[in-house]
């Protein structure tokens, strides 16, 4: 991993004016990696996003972090839910394709 793929968890805590025990119940719960390099802790570049969402949650709507490992945890069933509607809706129009093409 590249070390620019890492951002500070300090800094990020400052940048964003969030206490660091926040980003780290944030990793108790397993919502987030952290990597520790020398002592110091770092998140990958790719959860930003994710953390700042969880940062709305909590700050701004006054979610606590089971309220918010509830919302993940539904997020990704929803998630999968619409990867298998998806699917099974793939595979119903190749049946649909069949079955029209049969008639001809």
């Amino acid at each position: 991993m590249k070390s620019e793929n890492l951002i500070p968890i300090e800094l990020f805590c400052t940048n964003n004016m969030i206490e660091m025990t926040f980003i780290n119940s944030l990793q108790q719960n397993g919502l987030i990696d952290i990597t520790i390099i020398d002592e110091k802790e770092f998140v990958i570049e790719t959860q930003l996003q994710q953390i700042e969402r969880y940062i709305n949650f909590y700050y701004e709507l006054g979610i606590n972090i089971e309220g918010i490992e509830t919302i993940e945890h539904l997020l990704e069933r929803i998630r999968s839910m619409a990867y298998e509607i998806n699917a099974l809706r793939n595979k119903l129009q190749l049946y649909e394709t069949e079955d029209f093409n049969e008639r001809i």
